[in-house]
């Protein structure tokens, strides 16, 4: 699999799918054909996690084509990475017990023979493979392999929640945790996801058969209680003329911004991240920064050592809002100990989608529709 390093080719891929494929979504989006035959879904995942292209773009672009109830299943799955988005923005505690929780969880035999392809099921090791292979897995596989690791392997969902962020070039914080937190029973309480056999076997060709599986296994449990919490996205006129942003929110051009005499993209090395990225996930985000940098003459990309020593003089910053994870657990991080002032710009469509997360999907859902009339 080859996925495209420009918002050019983000775009040409959008099309392409558009034009080609997106009419069989509905009733072929759950088969895994194999990495060499992805025309069943979109594949535009690792673009729309750096906001290449965003999701409002995606839905705004299939809806100029095609009527919304003949896409509908389509733009559902768009929606659910802002939903997760907004969800974990109302309960930022669970991104936080997530990488606490890393630290003190050992990497022991199991997790090495796991992570190293070579347990006794082999579509799980394939899936390893492909995975460090490609830095991409169909969503449908995704489950199942979340599945396996955490009821058959019994493996910590948050070791496998870190692998994922690790290889994927679409590792999100919200959509990537959230969704290992579902599979698990702790996202919706007592619900879980277990893979079976059968239905490895049909979505696969039958690819995959006869796959010894804990079909029984019961959800995981943990007394943690996530309350909702308001948003709190500090928002002031700071009469900065810096703008900084992240490898998260590329795609600056659709933002109504004033001119700014530096533009920042800050790229966090792996020395300060909570969980390191495979080196071809790096060079994939290096590529796709460069492009940006390469779309405007003032944008300067900088590293945490870089952005240190630029707010020795610089306490003001305009800050395209990267959302929770990595990067704003950063700019938390360094705030108080530089005096940081931020004021965070947020994209709209967020911003208003993200009043529909205080529940489940389902309400989301519901509000889709309005949602469309809003952005269209």
């Amino acid at each position: 699999m080859i996925f495209k390093t420009t918002r050019e080719g983000a775009l040409q891929d959008l099309e392409n799918y558009i034009n080609k494929d997106i009419v069989n979504y509905s009733t072929q989006r759950n088969f895994d054909f194999g990495p060499s035959n992805r025309k069943n879904v979109s594949c535009l995942s690792p673009y729309i996690t750096h906001r290449l292209i965003t999701e409002y773009e995606v839905a705004k672009k299939v809806l100029s084509k095609f009527p919304y109830q003949k896409v509908e299943k389509y733009i559902q799955e768009i929606f659910w990475r802002v939903y997760w988005k907004g969800w974990l923005e109302l309960r930022p505690q669970v991104w936080t017990d997530f990488t606490e929780d890393l630290k003190s969880i050992e990497e022991d035999k199991n997790y090495q023979i796991a992570v190293s392809g070579k347990t006794e099921i082999q579509c799980f090791n394939d899936w390893v493979n492909e995975l460090k292979e490609n830095n991409y897995l169909h969503n449908h596989t995704r489950m199942w392999f979340a599945s396996i690791w955490i009821f058959t392997l019994n493996l910590p969902w948050q070791k496998g929640a870190e692998f994922f962020m690790k290889y994927l070039y679409d590792g999100d914080a919200a959509s990537n945790t959230l969704s290992w937190r579902w599979v698990a029973g702790l996202q919706t309480k007592g619900k879980h996801y277990v893979a079976q056999s059968r239905n490895i076997s049909k979505f696969t060709n039958n690819k995959y058969k006869d796959i010894s599986l804990d079909e029984d296994a019961t959800p995981l449990v943990d007394r943690r209680e996530y309350k909702l919490s308001s948003l709190e996205i500090n928002k002031e006129d700071l009469e900065s003329k810096t703008l900084i942003f992240f490898e998260s929110e590329l795609n600056i051009e659709t933002l109504n911004l004033k001119d700014y005499q530096n533009i920042y993209c800050i790229f966090l090395s792996n020395e300060k991240r909570k969980i390191k990225f495979d080196e071809k996930v790096i060079n994939f985000k290096k590529k796709i920064i460069e492009d940006q940098a390469n779309r405007f003459s003032n944008i300067e990309i900088i590293d945490e050592i870089n952005f240190d020593k630029l707010t020795n003089e610089i306490k003001d910053l305009d800050v395209i809002y990267p959302s929770i994870g990595e990067n704003l657990s950063f700019l938390k991080s360094i705030k108080k100990k530089k005096n940081l002032n931020y004021n965070f710009t947020v994209r709209e469509g967020d911003e208003f989608c993200w009043q529909f997360s205080n529940k489940g999907y389902f309400n989301f859902k519901s509000n889709i529709p309005k949602i469309i009339q809003k952005i269209t």
